[in-house]
C-alpha cells in the first residue's frame, strides 16, 4: 500500500446553472500513477484547478502529507510541491528556453546558472533541451519538454498532466512515459488526465472516474478494457463508428505542386504539396504540431491566398477566393484553435452559428439577420452533437473546450458541404463525443462529400480514413491507402523517417 500523498474529502464547486464537482472524494498515493477520467463537462478541469489553487472549493477539504491543504493561488500550490503541465502551453515564442523557464519560477537564479540546471535536469530525465534555443523554433514535443522541465525544477511531489500526449508522435509518447515512470519510482505522484484510454491502461495503476461532477468509480485501469473505461465515463454502451457504403466519385478538391510561405514568423511554409480528394473519400493527414498543418488548413479554407491554378474545387480554380467565396461553392473548414479562430469567445453560440453559416444557410438577407432561424440552427447543432450548455444564448467562452469543439465541428457538418476540412476534430473531447463526431464525418462522406481530416490522433486516422498522407516540415508524403498501415509506420512518417517519398519538386 502506498502512503497517501493527497486526500480529497467532499470537494464541491458550483457555478450558476451547473454543479461542476459534487462531493468528490479520493486519494492519491506517493509515487502513484493516478488517472482522472470523465467525459467533457464531467468536472475534471475544475477539480484539478482546486488542487492547483486556481479555484476555491465551495465545500470540502484537502490534505497534503496529512496536513490541511487549501492553496489560494498556484504559487502557493507550487511551494507545497504541486506542479501542473497544462494542455495548452504557456510559452513565449520570442524568448529562449531558459527565459521561458525563468518566467514560471518565483525566484529564478541567474540565467547562466538556470541554463545549466535545465541541461542537467533535462538530461537526467531523458528530455534533452538546449536552454539557448528560441521557443518559436521548437517542435510541439520540445515545447512540452520545456513545460515539464520547468515543473521538475520545482522538485514536485505531485505532477498534474492534462492531455500531455495530444501533440506527440508515438515515439515521443514512449519517451514521455519513461520519464513519468522514473518520476514515479522516485516518489513523485502523477495525476494524469487523458481521453486516450489505451495510454491510461499502459501507464496508470489507479483511475478515478467522474460523471456529471460526481465520482462514479475507482478502479485499476489495467484490469479494464478501453471500451469498459469509456462506458464507465459516459454511463452507456458505446458502438464503434459504422462506415457507410461510399464508392469514390469524381475529384472534388485538387492541390497541384503548391509552395506557400507561412504568414507566421514561427510557422512552417508549405513545400510542393500535391494531393487529390474525391467524393465519398476520407483523406487523413497526420503530422506533429508545427509541421505545416495550420498553414495547410489556412490555404484550403481561403484564409491564406494561394496561386489560383494550384487549388481547384470541383474543377474550378479557387486559390484566389477567400473563405466566404469557397463556402458558397461548398468548401467549409474547422480550424484547430477553438477560441478566437473557430469561435468568437464573447459572442453567443447563436451569433457564432451565424458567422460561418449566414450565406450558406440563408440566415441573413439584404443586410437583415433572421435571428429566429439562426437560433433554431444553433439549437439543432446543440441537440445533434450533445453540446452541454444551458442554451444557444451562452457565450462561447463559457463552454468547456470539448463542448465548444463539438459545437464548432457540428456547425460545419450541418452546412452539408461538398468538401470539409477539419484540423484536430476530436482534440480534447471524450470518447462518446469523439465517436459522434467521427460518425458524423463518415456519414457526410457517405453522402458523397470529400472529407479531409488533419489529426495527431493516429488511432482516429486509422479508424476513419480511406487514404493517408503525412506532413513533415511542410512537405506532404504521397497519398497511400490507409488499410494495412500501422501506428508505428505513421509515426515514422510523421517524424520524417521511414517511407517519406514526397512529390517531385517543380517550379511553383
Amino acid at each position: 500500500m502506498r502512503a497517501p500523498l493527497l486526500r480529497l474529502d467532499g470537494l464541491t464547486k458550483a457555478y450558476p446553472g451547473v454543479v461542476a464537482n459534487d462531493d468528490v472524494s479520493f486519494e492519491i498515493g506517493e509515487g502513484q500513477m493516478h488517472a482522472l477520467l470523465g467525459e467533457n463537462g464531467a468536472g475534471k478541469s475544475t477539480l484539478v484547478k482546486m488542487i492547483y489553487g486556481l479555484v476555491k472549493p465551495d465545500k470540502g477539504r484537502m490534505h497534503l502529507h496529512g496536513k490541511p491543504f487549501a492553496p489560494a493561488k498556484p504559487s502557493e500550490a507550487r511551494r507545497n510541491g504541486v506542479a501542473m503541465v497544462f494542455q495548452h502551453f504557456s510559452l513565449f515564442d520570442a524568448l529562449d528556453v531558459a527565459e521561458n523557464v525563468a518566467l514560471g519560477m518565483e525566484n529564478p537564479p541567474p540565467l547562466r546558472d538556470l541554463a545549466q540546471r535545465i541541461r542537467d535536469v533535462s538530461e537526467e530525465y531523458g528530455l534533452p533541451l538546449d536552454p539557448a534555443r528560441l521557443v518559436g523554433e521548437l517542435s510541439a514535443g520540445e515545447r512540452q519538454r520545456v513545460e515539464i522541465v520547468r515543473c521538475l525544477l520545482q522538485d514536485p511531489k505531485l505532477l498534474i498532466m492534462d492531455e500531455p500526449t495530444s501533440v506527440l508522435t508515438p515515439q515521443e509518447v514512449d519517451i514521455l512515459f519513461l520519464t513519468l515512470r522514473k518520476l514515479s519510482a522516485e516518489g513523485t505522484a502523477i495525476l494524469y488526465i487523458s481521453h486516450k484510454l489505451e495510454e491510461i491502461r499502459a501507464l496508470c495503476d489507479e483511475a478515478t472516474i467522474l460523471r456529471g461532477g460526481r465520482k462514479v468509480a475507482t478502479c485499476d485501469p489495467r484490469e479494464k478494457s478501453a471500451r469498459e473505461l469509456a462506458e464507465l465515463m459516459v454511463g452507456q454502451v458505446l458502438t464503434p463508428p459504422e462506415r457507410p457504403a461510399k464508392p469514390k466519385g469524381d475529384v472534388v478538391l485538387q492541390v497541384d505542386n503548391l509552395s506557400l510561405a507561412s504568414n507566421n514568423p514561427f510557422g512552417t511554409s508549405l513545400k510542393n504539396v500535391s494531393f487529390t480528394l474525391r467524393k465519398g473519400e476520407v483523406l487523413g493527414i497526420a503530422g506533429v504540431a508545427g509541421n505545416g498543418q495550420d498553414e495547410l488548413l489556412l490555404m484550403l479554407s481561403g484564409e491564406l491566398p494561394a496561386p489560383s491554378v494550384r487549388v481547384q474545387l470541383k474543377g474550378k480554380p479557387v486559390g484566389h477566393l477567400g473563405p466566404n467565396g469557397r463556402r458558397l461553392l461548398g468548401l467549409v473548414a474547422a480550424p484547430e484553435e477553438r477560441l478566437g479562430h473557430a469561435a468568437a469567445p464573447d459572442m453567443s453560440l447563436t451569433a457564432n452559428a451565424l458567422l460561418s453559416a449566414s450565406r450558406r444557410k440563408g440566415l441573413a438577407k439584404h443586410g437583415f439577420i433572421d435571428w429566429r432561424k439562426t437560433e433554431s440552427f444553433a439549437r439543432d447543432i446543440i441537440a445533434r452533437f450533445d453540446v452541454r450548455t444551458p442554451g444557444p444564448h451562452v457565450l462561447a467562452r463559457a463552454l468547456s473546450g470539448g463542448n465548444l469543439q463539438k459545437f464548432v465541428i457540428g456547425r460545419e457538418i450541418e452546412l452539408d458541404p461538398d468538401v470539409i476540412i477539419v484540423n484536430q476534430p476530436t482534440w480534447g473531447v471524450d470518447a462518446a463525443a469523439a465517436a459522434t463526431i467521427r460518425q458524423a464525418l463518415l456519414d457526410l462522406a457517405g453522402k458523397g462529400a470529400g472529407v479531409l481530416v488533419i489529426s495527431q490522433d493516429l488511432d482516429e486516422l486509422l479508424e476513419i480514413s480511406d487514404s493517408f498522407a503525412a506532413l513533415n516540415e511542410g512537405r506532404l508524403t504521397d497519398t497511400r491507402p490507409a488499410k494495412g498501415l500501422s501506428v508505428e509506420d505513421i509515426g515514422l512518417m510523421m517524424g520524417g523517417a521511414g517511407d517519406m517519398h514526397v512529390a517531385h519538386e517543380a517550379s511553383a
